[in-house]
């Protein structure tokens, strides 16, 4: 019997990191299906299909795609690298990025009733620009918060998706 080291298992597990994409597929796949199973159906009200089949077909194939992708991914299958792709993969991750992404789009989710989408929209894109290494505080909060009074104008007036105006609300 051999025992397996942890070095040996972390790089088994670096090579073979799809197998994550093929456990969220099976955990989607199971979460459909399940909702899928749960969806009242009445005799007179459905037709020849019914509602619960489109679900339970995606369902299925998504515990069919993962099924299939780990089995590639067992037998030393890869994924292919997109030609024009230039990410260094030994690079360590940009925590930082990504934190200051995230603390962006929780602000704007805890704020966007308080103040209405506009002003949270605009604190969303301007602080997603200043993540994403953009540093001029004049232009970038006067673009973020054009930007965000077009996305609302354009959701809440054109298209009839209402959003949040907070104080604004009587402006537009």
């Amino acid at each position: 019997m051999t025992t397996v080291t942890k070095p040996e298992r972390k790089n088994w597990l670096r090579e073979h990191s799809e197998l994550g994409i093929c456990a969220l597929l099976v955990v989607l796949g199971v979460l459909v299906l399940t909702d899928a199973l749960r969806i009242p159906t009445d005799f007179a009200q459905r037709g020849p299909v019914g509602p619960k089949a489109v679900p339970i077909l995606v369902g299925s194939l998504l515990l069919i795609v993962a099924a299939l992708l780990a089995r590639d991914v067992l037998r030393g299958g890869k994924g292919e690298a997109e030609a024009g792709e230039d990410v260094d993969l030994s690079a360590p991750a940009d925590w930082r990025t990504v934190l200051l992404l995230c603390g962006a789009f929780l602000a704007n989710a805890a704020l966007i009733g308080v103040v209405g989408f506009p002003i949270s929209g605009a604190i969303l894109f301007w602080g997603a620009a200043y993540a994403l290494g953009s540093r001029n505080l004049v232009r970038d909060p006067l673009i973020a918060a054009g930007l965000s009074i077009f996305t609302f104008v354009v959701f809440n007036n054109l298209l009839g998706v209402p959003l949040p105006g907070g104080p604004l609300m009587e402006v537009f």
